[in-house]
């Protein structure tokens, strides 16, 4: 359904600007730049957080041809440090008068959710509003899977549950549905209201309740009462009463709500039985039975066996029966009586298609492939909004100019096919894709609507079979295949083998991490973000692209081979090399790298270096100088600054002097003439570093730093005449110190899910697991030796399991002999004896244990503190002490 200009403006009682088509028919909504798809029809919302400003990419979108903008800015007041670079800067002020349609409001995200919420109530359809704190987007799939097949079913994509997530996705309902089911979640007091106005659910679901957020409520049940306002005008809501805090809120926190509860239970009396539940595990299948209160029996088999799956699927279950027996005793509209008419006789194939659920891809996983490839594999479902995510991902891995889609088709879209091919080819096109490899009848059949290099097939046996995968060189592959289509197969295949410890990466663990430290800067405070030692151990090339997509100012590396590296990979974010050596600075300045200056050495050095590489074309050399205000390590200290000064502003060598409006900038006919003769050195930043800024007892110490560097730097910029960008926290310093942000601060182990203190740490989010299984057991008597040098004694008859890492892989030795512990099946287990180079072992005595069992070093529940605090260590060592044969696999949720 589209709407046009005009249309909007009328219903968000916004104002349009002289200029553009008001008439123009908008079908998409943009909020990210980023993932434009296609132009026309698009329009182009600028929204303002406490970590960005839409406003600023506007001219950059009118350049990719997006012509309206929902904003609350005149783009002729648009100024500074909003506006990205000088072309467009012109273009920005400019557009008014020229070709761009402008509604402008005073709130663009506030809009943003009216429009969504009267654009829901256009519609008079059964709406199912699933939350809590785990489960929502599986309960989601399930659903639709279950329910797809009988009703034209519109769903939120992937895990779009937030307060721009949800009108983003209630924005694509359309008069052919028939039913929608969307989730919602939130973080903190408040919201829920919000996103109860947008979605307006007529059933519900929630979930369960954890931990996450609890640091913005004041107690759970605040939080599970601020969930359950979700439904505050719903019909009918599902959950479990067995979680006792969510069955309390239900019958006693607010007496005015009208929804009809639905409980379920493996307990006590509800209006579901759970009688029993049984497991097969050897066939991965669970067997469960349920009564209701009127006695009718239901008994269904899902084919997993873990317990979430379990209470998902009963979750799904109650609300398909609860939505019959409501339907039975209530006539309800047009639509509403299509669902009534349509669950009896989807019943009767309702235990079929619970035996059939496929398992739901939660998360995109980037995996090192042959032939110095990257895969992102997706091959549990496909639909068109999650293709669109997974290409902006595929389409971040810089490291590889090819990108190659292997696609099946797309199933139960509810769309016509001929129009959804050509989305999907469009999509494709925008997104660059130079490779395509389709499988399945209707990519065939359609095949022509594809303009980019391509080959079909009928089935994934015909690829494997007809295709040489050799052939894939140098390119990420993005896999995006319907379950039915097997392509786990093709990942298979592809996929370079590595031995079976592997560190699990949380990209959207990061990004969380990053705009949380984003959200404590003042505005124009630039964020660098630390990426040495292999990223702490998490990797190069893909924290860098991830970090340049979510457009962090700068990347700084401890030695210009990481620079290379990340240049080499497509990353053109400005690199800090902080420990340039003399032998590297030629490649430095071929990278264009930008060196940290610590003393009138290394600056010498640089000048050397650039006198004999004055072919490389590059205007000025960027660096950074470094004080020493009392850590003592590298950096100028106070009686070395007048030298520094005399050394940079010196006569001897032309330096760089600022803008060319200040007269002082050497003209560019003047440069190429003596381009053999002059050195041009900008001071990008002045920094230090803080010895004690996560620890309080050193306050005073760590204040008196911050005042000398702020005199000593200021001495530099003052005899440079030049704006300087000025640095010294760190991520604990970012957190405890806002009175010294100055214009960038250095984010590094918080980044990774490390905080200074308690307090930082619940508001971040682990990053990185690192996990194993277990290859071996071993009965071992009394008074057996297990390990070298016969450290590990047994003091009764044991079983002990062997797990392939050791301290080759960055499992610390000193964890040898029961000091570290591991986790299998949620259980610790000590290790035993001394940990080998690739092995260890460890006590599993009086536990159900089996050979590939999967064991944790650490993760989400036992985090890298503990470790290194076993080890005597601080988690930095842990991290970056990760062996780079240990298999990386990066996802996003």
């Amino acid at each position: 359904m589209g709407y046009t200009v005009c249309k909007i403006a009328e219903i968000i009682s916004g104002k349009i600007l002289p200029g553009g088509d008001p008439g123009t028919e908008i079908r998409d909504l943009l909020i990210d730049s980023r993932r434009l798809i296609r132009p026309e029809g698009t329009m182009f919302i600028a929204i303002v957080t406490s970590r960005n400003d839409g406003h600023q990419y506007i001219g950059e979108l009118y350049e990719k041809g997006v012509r309206v903008f929902l904003v609350s800015k005149n783009p002729t007041e648009i100024s500074g440090s909003e506006k990205r670079e000088a072309r467009s800067e012109n273009l920005a002020t400019s557009l008014p008068r020229y070709l761009a349609t402008f509604i402008i409001v005073d709130d663009t995200l506030r809009v943003l959710q009216h429009l969504a919420a009267w654009h829901r109530r256009q519609f008079d359809i059964p709406v199912i509003g699933i939350t809590g704190s785990n489960g929502k987007t599986i309960i989601k799939e399930w659903l639709c899977q279950l329910l797809s097949p009988d009703l034209n079913v519109i769903r939120s994509p992937k895990s779009y549950n937030s307060q721009i997530g949800v009108p983003l996705s209630v924005w694509k309902m359309e008069k052919e549905n028939e039913l929608a089911i969307f989730e919602a979640g939130i973080s903190q007091p408040g919201e829920m209201e919000k996103l109860e106005a947008i979605i307006q659910p007529v059933y519900g679901i929630i979930t369960n309740i954890g931990h996450a957020h609890d640091v913005y409520f004041a107690s759970a049940i605040q939080k599970t009462d601020e969930k359950l306002r979700l439904f505050k005008h719903s019909k009918l809501v599902v959950y479990c009463s067995d979680h006792e805090l969510i069955d309390r809120c239900v019958k006693f926190c607010d007496p005015n709500r009208t929804f009809v509860p639905f409980s379920w239970s493996r307990k006590k009396d509800a209006d579901l039985f759970v009688k029993e539940v049984t497991k097969d595990v050897n066939k991965s299948v669970t067997n469960i039975s349920v009564v209701t209160k009127t006695g009718e029996e239901f008994s269904f088999s899902i084919p997993f066996t873990d317990e979430a799956s379990i209470e998902n699927a009963i979750h799904c279950c109650a609300l398909i029966l609860a939505m019959k027996e409501e339907n039975k005793s209530e006539k309800r509209k047009a639509k509403s009586e299509n669902l009534a008419t349509s669950l009896p006789r989807y019943l009767a194939t309702l235990k079929e298609r619970f035996a059939t659920l496929a398992p739901i891809a939660m998360r995109l996983e980037l995996k090192d492939a042959i032939n110095r490839c990257s895969i992102i594999n997706d091959s549990y479902n496909n639909d068109f909004n999650s293709l669109s995510i997974a290409l902006d991902f595929l389409v971040q891995q810089n490291q590889h100019i090819k990108k190659t889609v292997i696609l099946s088709d797309i199933l139960q879209s509810g769309m016509d096919k001929n129009e959804l091919y050509n989305e999907i080819a469009a999509l494709l096109g925008s997104k660059g894709i130079g490779k395509l490899i389709g499988i399945g009848r209707d990519m065939n059949k359609y095949s022509e609507k594809f303009l980019m290099q391509k080959n079909f097939f009928y089935t994934t046996d015909d690829f494997l079979l007809h295709y040489p995968v050799s052939s894939f060189q140098d390119e990420a592959i993005l896999l995006k295949g319907a379950r039915i289509f097997e392509f786990e197969r093709i990942s298979n295949a592809l996929q370079q083998k590595a031995h079976e410890t592997v560190l699990e990466i949380n990209l959207d663990a990061m990004v969380h991490n990053l705009n949380h430290y984003r959200s404590l800067l003042g505005p124009g405070v630039k964020m660098m973000a630390m990426v040495k030692a292999f990223s702490y151990g998490s990797g190069s090339f893909e924290i860098a692209n991830l970090l340049q997509f979510h457009r962090a100012d700068y990347l700084a590396v401890a030695y210009a081979d990481e620079g290379v590296e990340l240049r080499k990979s497509g990353i053109h974010l400005p690199v800090m090399v902080m420990n340039p050596e003399e032998h590297s600075l030629d490649t430095l300045l071929k990278y264009n790298l930008e060196p940290e200056i610590y003393n009138l050495n290394i600056l010498s050095q640089l000048e050397e270096a650039v006198k004999r590489n004055q072919a490389s074309g590059q205007e000025a050399i960027r660096v950074h100088i470094k004080l020493d205000t009392g850590m003592h390590r590298l950096g100028f200290q106070e009686d070395e600054i007048d030298g520094l000064i005399a050394h940079l502003t010196g006569s001897e060598v032309a330096r760089w002097r600022g803008s060319e409006k200040e007269g002082s900038k050497i003209r560019n006919s003047e440069k190429r003439k003596a381009k053999s003769e002059i050195i041009e050195i900008q001071v990008v930043s002045i920094f230090s570093h803080l010895a004690s800024s996560e620890d309080p007892a050193e306050d005073n110490f760590t204040r008196e730093q911050i005042v000398r560097f702020e005199a000593m730097s200021s001495r530099i910029i003052t005899a440079l005449g030049y704006p300087v960008l000025r640095h010294i926290l760190n991520s604990a310093g970012i957190s405890r110190l806002s009175e010294a942000h100055f214009d960038l601060v250095r984010l590094g182990i918080g980044l990774y899910g490390v905080g200074a203190n308690e307090g930082e740490q619940q508001k971040l989010r682990n990053v990185s697991s690192l996990r194993t299984i277990i290859i071996q057991h071993k009965k071992i008597k009394k008074g057996e030796t297990i390990g070298y040098n016969r450290k590990g004694k047994a003091k009764t008859d044991s079983i002990i399991a062997v797990i392939p890492i050791g301290y080759a892989d960055g499992l610390d030795r000193r964890l040898g002999n029961g000091k570290g512990k591991v986790f299998i099946g949620g259980k610790s287990v000590p290790i035993i004896g001394n940990v080998c180079m690739d092995l260890c072992m460890v006590d599993v005595t009086g536990m159900e244990t089996n050979e590939g069992d999967e064991v944790v070093i650490f993760d989400d529940l036992h985090p890298v503190m503990e470790i290194a605090k076993a080890a005597g260590t601080i988690p930095y060592e842990i991290m970056t002490g990760i062996s780079r044969r240990v298999k990386r696999v990066y996802y996003h949720e």
